[in-house]
């Protein structure tokens, strides 16, 4: 069984990021990229499902810049046995990764589908669902839990009431949530052997995907700065500043 992973190209999670002054997007130039957080423990569970038998190969995927095959490279160093970079320049949306996706899951035909359940720069939620609607897939999002036994698979997943538990028939798609595992460290040996595997580079014109933006962003902007608190006398007074002025309660 083949399984597929997306993994995105982010800003690193330690870094602060700055807002353009022109208020168009997010600078990042010159700032310290990395794989989203989520999709690493997405490659993690791939790779473990590699380990136990379940998996036969781990196939990373991207679409973006050149640059993208450095996030790839770190995929096969955790454990990806080939990678697949969707080369475009073009400012990708969530429906046109879905829809890129999709045509990669029609020509590689895997068994499952693991995505992190959100990248942290635009905070979207979206191309996991998208791609399981556009391929008619089953889905189970934000997984705590992942068994595969046979043809099934069952996802374990946080709910605001517990944990549910479903149970899909393979093919599938799934999105990875931050209890599923611990990602590894990359040893240098590893990164070493990540350089000599097979990374292909296709265009989204070879995947027959129009990737043109759907959405335009308006103003981006910092949130507003938080201002200093304040003691209060009494509980009664704390009451009326929380219903009448911060209107919480």
């Amino acid at each position: 069984m083949k399984v597929l992973v997306p993994v995105k190209r982010v800003v690193d999670y330690n870094v602060k990021v700055r807002v353009k002054s022109d208020n168009t997007g997010v600078d990042i130039a010159n700032v310290k990229m990395s794989m989203n957080p989520f999709d690493e423990i997405a490659i993690e569970e791939a790779v473990r499902l590699k380990e136990k038998g379940v998996a036969t190969e781990v196939i990373a995927v991207s679409c973006g810049v050149a640059q993208c095959q450095e996030t790839l490279r770190t995929a096969m160093a955790i454990g990806a046995d080939r990678a697949i970079l969707v080369q475009t320049d073009v400012e990708l949306q969530p429906l046109a990764v879905a829809k890129l996706l999709k045509a990669l899951v029609d020509k590689e035909q895997p068994g499952l589908v693991i995505l992190g359940k959100q990248a942290i720069d635009d905070d979207c939620n979206q191309t996991g669902q998208m791609l399981a609607a556009l391929a008619d897939l089953p889905q189970g999002t934000f997984a705590s839990k992942v068994e595969v036994e046979g043809g099934v698979v069952k996802v374990t997943r946080e709910i605001d009431g517990g944990l549910e538990t479903l149970s899909m028939s393979l093919p599938a798609v799934i999105t990875a949530d931050l209890r599923l595992n611990e990602p590894r460290y990359v040893t240098l040996p590893n990164i070493m052997k990540a350089k000599k595997k097979q990374l292909d580079t296709v265009t989204p014109a070879d995947l027959g995907v129009d990737v043109a933006p759907r959405l335009k962003t308006l103003k981006v902007s910092e949130p507003p700065k938080r201002g200093a608190g304040i003691k209060v006398p009494d509980v009664a007074t704390l009451v009326d500043k929380l219903r009448n002025e911060a209107k919480v309660i």
